[in-house]
């Protein structure tokens, strides 16, 4: 599998107001709002960064607003952008990582398989097109 470039970092957040406050606040950072989940594709150095709540990062890897108490609470995303995310999820699972859910289709277009990496990350490959 080759990473193409690093389409999104995304911290995952819990408590809205103190992040809103390092993130806008201090940093300044001009994030849109997106049902709680605040973002940008206008923040130099990286195609797309957002503030993911956890109960969103649980939802789209468990089906649940939980994350389940079984596994390690993440910290943030990462997701690499690669051609073809069902090879490269299958190439995963070929290493020896257990995905938190195989390659699919998120409703806004981005096809995402993720695994939970040793760090407590949330690591994606994905195929969004219009970061290309």
């Amino acid at each position: 599998m080759k990473a193409l470039f690093i389409s999104s970092f995304a911290p995952i957040y819990e408590d809205r107001a103190a992040t809103e406050r390092l993130y806008v606040d201090t940093f300044g950072l001009d994030l849109e709002d997106t049902d709680g989940y605040l973002h940008s594709e206008k923040v130099d150095g990286v195609k797309h960064f957002g503030l993911w709540p956890l109960s969103q990062a649980a939802e789209a890897c468990f089906g649940t607003k939980e994350w389940p108490s079984n596994v390690p609470r993440p910290q943030a995303s990462l997701e690499f952008e690669v051609d073809d995310v069902a090879a490269a999820a299958k190439e995963l699972e070929d290493r020896g990582y257990h995905l938190l859910h195989g390659a699919r289709t998120e409703p806004w277009g981005q096809t995402v398989a993720r695994l939970l990496s040793p760090e407590g990350l949330i690591v994606g490959v994905s195929y969004a097109p219009w970061l290309r």
